[in-house]
C-alpha cells in the first residue's frame, strides 16, 4: 500500500469526513424545515431550494467516489443517445448488485447536471434515517413498502405530484437485487427460469408515464469480480464500474398493465443476457464513454470542510489544553457515537439487509 493509500484508510480521515458530514447535513435539514413555509406560499420556490439544499448532502457522497475514491464509472451507450442524458425526465431501471450502486447512479446524474433533482423510489424505513432519509422527505421521494397493493395508490400520487416538477430529473427505483418483485419472494432467481410465470414484474402506474420523455435501462458490473463497498470507498479504494445505459422511449412501452408487465420481464431476461455476455468477454455492448467529471461536488465538500473544521479544530485545542479528563472522555465517546451512526447509515444500504432474490443462482453459477 502507497503513502496516500495508507493515509486515506487512516480512522482520522474518516472522522473528518464523518464530522463534515453529519454537521453540515444537519444544518442542511434544519434549513430544509424552515423552507416548509414556503410550500403553500410558492411551492415551485420551494422545490428549486431543497434541490439545491439536497445537492450539499448527496454530491459529498459523489466526492467521495469521485475525488477520495477515484472509483471509474464508464458507461456502453448509444452514441445518438447520449446527448439526451440530463435533458429530459427519466425512469432509470437499475439492476441492484451492488452496495454503491446507488453512488455510480449519483455520478452520472452529478455529470449530466441533474443530481439535485434525481429521485429514488426507496423502501420505507430509509425515510427515518437522519440526514439522508430526513433529506429525501423535502424533495419528494418516493417511500415504498414493497407490497404492491399499498404501493400502487402511493406511487401514482406521488409521481403525479412531479408532474410540475421544475427541474429535469431521475426516477431510480431501490429495486431489489437481481428483480425487483415488490416484496414477494420468487421460486427462481433468474428471470427466464422454470418460475418465470410467478417472478413476473409488477408494472409501474400509468402516472410514472406522465412528464416523462424516456426510460433507461441500466446494468452495472465491476472489473476484476470486485465486490465494491461503501466502507472500500470510505478507505480510498479506487473501483472500476461498467454501466450498459440505455435509452427506451416511452412510446415503445406498453400503457396496458399486463402487456408493460411483460415488457418489463423481457427487459429483466435482456438485462441478465448482458450480465451473462459480461462475464464471458468483460465488456458490454455499444460504445464506452467517460461523462467528464465536474469540480463542483469537491468545491462543495472543501467550503463546508472550511466552514467546519476551523471552529472543530479551535474546540478540540482547546479542549485538550484544559486538561479535563472528564471533557476529554465525553468528546470521545461523542465522536464514537458519531462513527457508530454514520457505519449505521451505511449498514442500511448494505445488499446482504435486502432481499436475495437473484442473487444465490448467479453466484452459484458463476462460482462454477
Amino acid at each position: 500500500m502507497d503513502l496516500i493509500g495508507l493515509l486515506k484508510s487512516q480512522f482520522l480521515c474518516h472522522l473528518i469526513f464523518c464530522y463534515v458530514f453529519i454537521a453540515s447535513g444537519l444544518i442542511v435539514n434544519t434549513v430544509q424545515l424552515f423552507s416548509l413555509i414556503l410550500w403553500p406560499i410558492n411551492k415551485q420556490l420551494f422545490r428549486k431550494l431543497n434541490c439545491r439544499l439536497s445537492y450539499c448532502i448527496s454530491s459529498q457522497l459523489v466526492m467521495l467516489l469521485e475525488w477520495w475514491s477515484g472509483t471509474e464509472c464508464v458507461i456502453h451507450t448509444d452514441p445518438q443517445a447520449y446527448p439526451r442524458f440530463g435533458k429530459e425526465n427519466a425512469i432509470v431501471v437499475l439492476n441492484h448488485k451492488f452496495e454503491i450502486d446507488f453512488l455510480c447512479g449519483w455520478s452520472l446524474a452529478e455529470r449530466f447536471g441533474v443530481l439535485g433533482g434525481s429521485k429514488v423510489l426507496a423502501k420505507k424505513e430509509l425515510a427515518y434515517v437522519p440526514i439522508i432519509g430526513w433529506m429525501w422527505y423535502f424533495t419528494e421521494m418516493v417511500f415504498c413498502t414493497r407490497k404492491w397493493e399499498q404501493d400502487r395508490k402511493t406511487v401514482s400520487r406521488s409521481l403525479l405530484h412531479l408532474r410540475d416538477y421544475p427541474e429535469k430529473y431521475f426516477v431510480l427505483p431501490d429495486s431489489l437485487r437481481g428483480h425487483a418483485v415488490h416484496g414477494e419472494e420468487a421460486p427462481d432467481q433468474h428471470a427466464g427460469g422454470p418460475g418465470q410465470g410467478a417472478a413476473q414484474p409488477q408494472a409501474p402506474p400509468a402516472a410514472a408515464h406522465q412528464g416523462l420523455r424516456s426510460h433507461c435501462e441500466e446494468s452495472e458490473k465491476c472489473r476484476n469480480n470486485e465486490n465494491p463497498t461503501l466502507l472500500g470507498v470510505l478507505n480510498g479504494k479506487k473501483y472500476h464500474a461498467d454501466l450498459y445505459v440505455r435509452r427506451i422511449p416511452l412510446e415503445d412501452v406498453p400503457e396496458d398493465e399486463e402487456e408493460c408487465a411483460a415488457w418489463l420481464h423481457r427487459l429483466y431476461q435482456e438485462k441478465d443476457a448482458f450480465q451473462e455476455q459480461y462475464y464471458r468477454t468483460g465488456t458490454f455492448p455499444e460504445t464506452p464513454m467517460v461523462p467528464p467529471r465536474r469540480p463542483w461536488t469537491l468545491l462543495n465538500w472543501l467550503l463546508w470542510a472550511s466552514l467546519l473544521l476551523y471552529p472543530f479544530f479551535r474546540f478540540l485545542i482547546s479542549m485538550v489544553s484544559s486538561g479535563s479528563s472528564l471533557t476529554l472522555a465525553s468528546f470521545v465517546l461523542v465522536f464514537f457515537v458519531a462513527s457508530v451512526g454514520v457505519r449505521w447509515m451505511i449498514g442500511v444500504t448494505e445488499i446482504d439487509k435486502g432481499s436475495a432474490y437473484g442473487d444465490g443462482d448467479s453466484r452459484q453459477k458463476h462460482d462454477n
